[in-house]
């Protein structure tokens, strides 16, 4: 349940531990139902805390076996007066002598973040595949904030880290951006023959966008546009423009969905998304910033990153000339 989960979530997070009282001398034995009076202090500290309504039922469970020395799981759930709203059990640990009521999460770390999304299969620029810096950008040809940092990204990844980063795009078009949808397949469809002409066409894109559709800002000649300048690159690259031309007509966007979907497990809700090795940073953030990130990935894999990055300064202005004195 929504509701009662967000709600959970804060109490969770904000109180770890809360005494609830006295009383249960001996440990009572796994399986049993609480008391009434020990349920209903439990109950009531939930609701206090998760800032609950009246008529939302909080039901405690039994007590059950935990891997926590000295406490006992306990699952609670919520539902509506109804009945027809109900969240899934929330596990809590109640101590066995019935004072102290907690509750604990588990994360599994055992998987190498960089699993969690990765390049292979996509046009990559710098490093190879063995590069120890990978960094997935989940990229939007017409949004602007995605325009400035690629702007930006590519010279100076190059500049400072060389072969040690290696930067992939997948496509995250939003659909309040009429015409990305149609780049994002267009471009693909010289993706699949070249990895450069791919690069050409995103360089190219991201920094004519407030081009695309002319002054009166057509759609449909946004659309030709990127379709001709997805058939001129294959030409331009010498691919197989029967093929090129076939995928631009056909408008297959299976591909473009997958990896909306994706994006969508990872929660990316909007676009910059980077993932640097796995660790993800929304939106234009400052270069420096991102230097940062890739610093620390650098030294979680034995590397040692380059000197510490000092942003240059801006020059100053000569000072102006004082006015010449009148001559007398």
């Amino acid at each position: 349940m929504p509701t009662f989960n967000k709600t959970l979530s804060t109490l969770l997070l904000a109180s770890a531990l809360a005494v609830l009282g006295c009383h249960a001398q001996v440990p009572p034995a796994s399986g049993s139902a609480l008391s009434p009076e020990l349920a209903r202090r439990v109950e009531i500290l939930i609701r206090q805390r998760a800032k609950l309504t009246p008529d939302e039922i909080v039901t405690v469970g039994p007590r059950q076996p935990s891997n926590i020395p000295g406490f006992d799981q306990i699952d609670v759930v919520f539902s509506s007066a109804d009945g027809t709203d109900k969240s899934r059990a929330i596990p809590f640990l109640l101590s066995q002598d019935g004072k102290t009521l907690a509750q604990f999460n588990k994360f599994d770390i055992s998987k190498d973040p960089r699993t969690l999304v990765n390049g292979i299969g996509r046009p990559a620029r710098g490093g190879p595949e063995s590069a120890p810096v990978q960094i997935v950008v989940f990229d939007d040809l017409e949004c602007p904030f995605c325009a400035r940092m690629h702007a930006q990204l590519f010279p100076a990844l190059i500049e400072r880290y060389g072969n040690q980063v290696r930067v992939t795009y997948r496509d995250y078009p939003i659909d309040k951006h009429p015409w990305a949808m149609r780049a994002a397949i267009d471009v693909n469809c010289v993706a699949a023959q070249s990895s450069e002409g791919y690069w050409s066409l995103v360089d190219y894109i991201h920094s004519h966008a407030n081009d695309f559709g002319g002054t009166e800002h057509s759609l449909q000649k946004a659309l030709d546009s990127l379709d001709q300048l997805s058939l001129d690159q294959a030409k331009k690259d010498k691919l197989n423009t029967d093929a090129v031309q076939a995928c631009i007509k056909k408008q297959d966007d299976t591909a473009i969905q997958a990896s909306l979907k994706l994006g969508s497990s990872l929660n990316v809700d909007s676009t910059p998304a980077l993932f640097i090795n796995g660790d993800k940073i929304d939106g234009a953030v400052p270069i420096e910033f991102i230097f940062g990130i890739i610093d620390d990935a650098l030294r979680a894999e034995n590397v040692t990153p380059p000197a510490p990055y000092v942003a240059p300064t801006a020059p100053v202005a000569p000072a102006a000339a004082a006015p010449a004195k009148p001559s007398r």
